[in-house]
């Protein structure tokens, strides 16, 4: 009773009237005398349909699914594999790679990317070229003493005012993660700021498109970007958009993640980590990811290490 929005509060108990019922916050009710609510799945069986997770309560198509037992199966934090998109001390990150990684595996996980900052990036320490050599080195040097578990060699590449990276090609294709972003001129038209990350979408190098409309929650609104040209972008060239869950920034949002599924584009939770404790906020992308309705089938980082490689191809 005290879950979802408004309308699906009166939409539930509409249909109980229906039924000669009544509900609210004590259980469901047949002339004063009570019927059923010690659990919600008895509540809803009892109205004549599936049970809707707490995170689809809305009012938005979920009441008419659930009536014919088709809802989706919605993504669960134990379907994550790994995290691709964190930082380490090569950058502006509290940890050395070893201790991400050790942190990543204490998760259950089999994978990890470390996507450390670009050149441009002074203030994020971003990584010059012959850093970029040194830092695959040790990420080599790790994965010869790991079993079961793969580090990666990322980047966060900026995205500058004209939708160029800012490494070149022959620098991107030595990554095995490629996750580009915008980190400045987010005042730009919207036109402008869309046509950025298009043109990152198209770069043969790059996966990922990192927190897609730049919020911070408290301080800096999403800039003004056209998603559904971003979305049709990226589901036609193959690059992943990410649910960064960060908790100042839970980009995309759950609107933007249903819409995204509807127009075929794939997504990826990251948690955008800069120390190994920041890796814990992955739930609070997997509910983002539940509030947007996605199952397990539309988030990159549910696959396995082998299928991950395949699925990058573009």
């Amino acid at each position: 009773y005290f879950t979802g929005s408004k309308n699906f509060n009166i939409r539930l108990r509409q249909l109980a009237i229906k039924r000669g019922l009544k509900i609210n916050e004590y259980g469901v009710f047949r002339k004063n005398r009570f019927v059923c609510g010690k659990t919600e799945e008895e509540i809803f069986k009892i109205l004549g349909m599936s049970y809707i997770e707490p995170e689809l309560r809305e009012d938005t198509g979920e009441i008419e699914l659930a009536q014919e037992f088709q809802l989706p199966y919605l993504i669960e934090f134990k379907d994550i594999k790994g995290d691709l998109h964190v930082h380490s001390k090569w950058s502006d990150g509290g940890n050395t790679i070893a201790e991400m990684v050790e942190a990543a595996k204490r998760r259950g996980y089999s994978y990890l990317a470390i996507t450390d900052h670009s050149q441009s990036l002074k203030v994020a320490g971003g990584l010059s070229i012959a850093d970029l050599k040194k830092k695959k080195q040790e990420i080599g040097q790790i994965n010869r003493k790991l079993k079961d578990f793969r580090v990666l060699y990322g980047t966060e590449v900026d995205i500058d005012s004209d939708g160029r990276l800012d490494y070149k090609d022959e620098v991107l294709k030595e990554f095995d993660v490629v996750v580009a972003a915008i980190h400045t001129g987010f005042k730009q038209s919207k036109s402008q700021l869309t046509r950025r990350l298009i043109r990152a979408c198209k770069n043969n190098y790059v996966h990922i498109i990192a927190h897609p409309t730049g919020r911070l929650w408290g301080s800096r609104d999403a800039y003004d970007i056209d998603m559904d040209e971003v979305l049709k972008a990226a589901r036609d060239t193959n690059t992943y958009l990410e649910i960064n869950a960060f908790p100042q920034r839970l980009d995309l949002n759950d609107l933007n993640c249903r819409r995204a599924k509807e127009i075929g584009a794939r997504l990826v939770i990251d948690t955008d980590a800069h120390t190994f404790e920041q890796l814990v906020t992955m739930r609070l992308g997997v509910s983002v990811a539940r509030r947007g309705w996605l199952t397990k089938k539309d988030v990159l980082n549910t696959l396995s290490f082998e299928e991950l490689l395949k699925a990058f191809k573009k």
